[in-house]
């Protein structure tokens, strides 16, 4: 059995679903609810609106390119048959947990999609650390599952159904207090799969340990579901709430933005760097989530859409390249053999098609126009700009704290990915791996270069794109049209005049200046033949590899300034020359960094649940008469209480 034919089956299956969506979605009014009923089984309820049809049209669109990369990229890999079960059964699942409409349907389908990432986060237990990233995946995802069965169950128990579409009516009928506990387990059962602070800590090591391709899928669109489920929780579900659930979405936002960037900034991995980056992308998002529900808590509902239109486009991009970024890396992974960015360089001579939709993707998660991230950070400022409509102060520091939080991920976003990228692709192969690299099969570079392009026509293409997002956003409590109009020459306008920008102009003025640069030095007489001779090297003539930048030397300057977060230990071995000290053979230097977040949270909650499991080894003496004793005694209990 080959895979081939059941990946290219199943990404023209997730290419139709999406077309399929996005017809609907451009069709019919977002607030038309489709039902469905399925028998059998009985209880299983789907339905179709503006949101989940969105959601429907970024998962088939992802998933189209990561099946198509996945044929040459698992040529030649053994147990192809379990993993293409698992892939299947992923795709599907991501598939209809947007679609489930009742409490019954959304469970199964969502732990339907755990299980099965799961097993393909473990496809390769032989590589080291890959069971013990499957175990902290499993961990955090059924704890985030056992979150949204008691604040499901518990929204059910007080409005007396289960559908969601009764939900709207009957949950104003509950207390404040009950709302809050529901929201809250929701927001922790959903937050833990989207890779918030602090419950990120399964992402830096299942998506590495995962195929290539399953990264992407992971990073680009399992984990936009966990926004997908808070967008319902907040805006449908619950039908909106107090001002400060908002707040709390927004500082955790710019929490999980920045810390997500720091450490991607110290880490050598190349695909641990990209999951971090998931972690301060999905942050973002949640800046803008987090500001629609402050503005719909506070009766500005034009607003309130800005923030929701904000995130949904950041969704979009992140999936497109989040994936483009994760397929990029897996090339290099499957050309070299390593992700230790150590051990690569000069890969741009040896693999340019990848090096150059990496390029396109690391300009587009840093934000630089005129590419897609550019556009959704840019409205995502522009929200957040609009907090001086709010009238309390609390809620205008939140907002100040969030805009600068984003304006310094940004910043240290473009810094990371010209590590990145440099170290990577650039100078001389630090290994014999790397100068023996070649470049990726044909469908992986088909895969590569689609995503590159959806890049760039979702920057470019942002005055078409809104309008789609408007009815994707129009959730319960937001009918008013957003502050978004379209001005002269494609420009998007925020509000009147407050902002506008127009990608095709910006692109027009980015090609103009440099165009005006060649001419420049046409007319000052420059020579435009070219003279090849070997790079300047301190007055040595031969280069190596020892003499290049590293990215241990980049990342030290963010090391020492944010010291009190990374916690770095020093970790120097010089080897002398045996005749004298003033030679050295070999120097060894490391500098690790540690967790902030595991050291004061996991470790001792592990710790204390470690000392708990001893206390209770105790009366499991193996004697049949204690057991017997424990028996009685609980049946005694048992017989008083019922009295």
């Amino acid at each position: 059995m080959t895979l081939a034919p059941l990946l290219l089956a199943l990404a023209l299956g997730g290419f139709a679903a999406g077309a399929l969506a996005a017809v609907l979605l451009a069709r019919w009014p977002a607030a038309a609810r489709h039902a469905t009923h399925w028998l059998p089984p009985a209880g299983v309820e789907l339905a179709l609106d503006g949101l989940s049809g969105f959601f429907l049209v970024v998962i088939g669109a992802t998933a189209a390119a990561t099946s198509i990369y996945g044929i040459g990229y698992t040529a030649g890999r053994r147990r192809l048959t379990g993993l293409a079960v698992a892939y299947h059964g992923f795709v599907a699942a991501m598939a209809l947990v947007p679609l489930a409409a009742n409490v019954l349907t959304f469970l199964v389908v969502w732990e339907l999609m755990s299980v099965a990432s799961y097993f393909l986060v473990i496809s390769d237990p032989e590589e080291r650390g890959v069971l013990r990233a499957g175990w902290v995946y499993a961990l955090v995802t059924h704890g985030g599952l056992a979150c949204l069965m008691a604040g499901m169950l518990l929204l059910a128990e007080e409005t007396g159904s289960d559908r969601f579409a009764d939900w709207l009516q009957l949950a104003p009928g509950i207390s404040p207090g009950m709302r809050t506990v529901a929201f809250l387990l929701l927001a922790v059962g959903f937050g833990s799969k989207a890779g918030l602070v602090p419950v990120h800590v399964w992402l830096p090591l299942a998506h590495p340990a995962a195929p290539s391709h399953v990264s992407a899928l992971m990073s680009g669109v399992m984990i936009k579901l966990g926004v997908y489920g808070l967008l319902r929780v907040g805006f449908d579900w619950l039908g909106g709430g107090p001002p400060w659930w908002g707040a709390m979405l927004l500082l955790v936002g710019g929490a999980s933005a920045l810390l997500g960037v720091l450490y991607a900034l110290v880490d050598h991995d190349l695909k641990r760097l990209l999951a971090y980056h998931s972690v301060e992308n999905v942050g973002i998002i949640f800046l803008g989530l987090g500001a629609g529900l402050v503005f719909r808590a506070t009766g500005l509902d034009e607003l309130a859409t800005l923030g929701v239109v904000a995130a949904l486009y950041h969704t979009a991009n992140h999936a497109a390249f989040k994936a483009l970024l994760f397929l990029g890396a897996g090339a290099v992974l499957h050309a070299t053999g390593t992700r230790n960015m150590e051990a690569m360089g000069g890969l741009i001579k040896r693999m340019p098609w990848t090096a150059a939709c990496f390029l396109v993707g690391s300009a587009a998660i840093a934000a630089l126009p005129p590419l897609n991230g550019f556009v959704s950070e840019w409205l995502t400022f522009q929200a957040l700009l609009q907090s001086v409509r709010v009238t309390r102060p609390e809620l205008n520091l939140v907002f100040l704290l969030g805009l600068a939080g984003l304006a310094l991920t940004g910043g240290l976003a473009a810094a990371c990915f010209v590590k990145a990228f440099g170290i990577s692709f650039l100078a001389l192969p630090r290994s014999e791996a790397a100068a023996r690299a070649h470049e990726a099969p044909g469908s992986m570079r088909a895969a590569m270069v689609a995503l590159a392009a959806a890049c760039v026509a979702l920057g470019l293409g942002a005055p078409l794109v809104l309008p789609v997002l408007e009815r994707a956003a129009d959730l319960p409590g937001l009918g008013a049209v957003a502050p978004l109009r379209l001005g002269d020459s494609l420009t998007v306008v925020v509000g009147d005049g407050f902002g506008n920008v127009s990608p095709l102009a910006v692109t027009g003025l980015l090609a103009g200046a440099l165009g005006a640069l060649v001419l420049g030095l046409r007319l000052c007489g420059a020579r435009g033949d070219r003279r090849r001779y070997e790079t300047w090297g301190c007055g040595r003539s031969l280069q190596t590899a020892r003499m290049e930048y590293t990215a241990t030397a980049f990342s030290q300057p963010f090391k020492r300034i944010f010291a009190v977060l990374y916690r770095p230990v020093k970790q120097l071995d010089i080897e002398f020359h045996p005749e004298s000290r003033f030679f050295v053979r070999t120097i060894h230097y490391e500098n690790p960094t540690h967790s902030l977040i595991e050291e004061w949270l996991y470790l001792p909650a592990l710790a204390g649940a470690q000392h708990l499991a001893g206390m209770a080894r105790r009366i499991q003496s193996g004697s049949a008469n204690l057991y017997l004793a424990y028996i009685l005694v609980a049946l005694l209990a048992v017989l008083l209480l019922a009295r």
